[in-house]
């Protein structure tokens, strides 16, 4: 399954909303999605993990430079993942917390909380 990456603007937020499989094939995308946003001058970006069904660890890594660039440019990255948690089923959500980097993010459950400035993330 390949991954699709679909672009929106919410306010100062770039929304990357991701659906497939983010994986060694893939992942190029969606650091690309990323790079070209910051090279916009969009320094906020979410992304949308909520539609991934599957995540490796080049999956994780793109997230890590994700988090790494946002962070040198003086932007912010959030993901959103589903409310449900590791526990019930999302696969990102057991990757990255397997891999110990989940407190690394800043979560949150849906793209309008993600956007909002006043929401909290949630507890890793």
């Amino acid at each position: 399954m390949t991954l699709k990456v679909a672009e929106t603007v919410h306010g100062d937020w770039t929304v990357l909303r991701m659906c497939g499989e983010l994986d060694l094939v893939s992942s190029p995308a969606v650091r690309r999605s990323v790079h070209e946003a910051v090279a916009e001058g969009r320094h906020d970006v979410v992304l949308d993990l909520s539609e991934v069904q599957f995540c490796d660890s080049s999956g994780v890594g793109v997230l890590i430079a994700a988090r790494r660039l946002m962070r040198s440019c003086g932007g912010r990255l959030r993901l959103i993942l589903p409310a449900r948690g590791a526990e019930d089923g999302s696969h990102v959500n057991r990757v990255i917390g397997a891999l110990g980097v989940r407190r690394l993010f800043d979560v949150y459950p849906d793209p309008c909380a993600a956007v909002d400035d006043v929401a909290r993330p949630l507890p890793a």
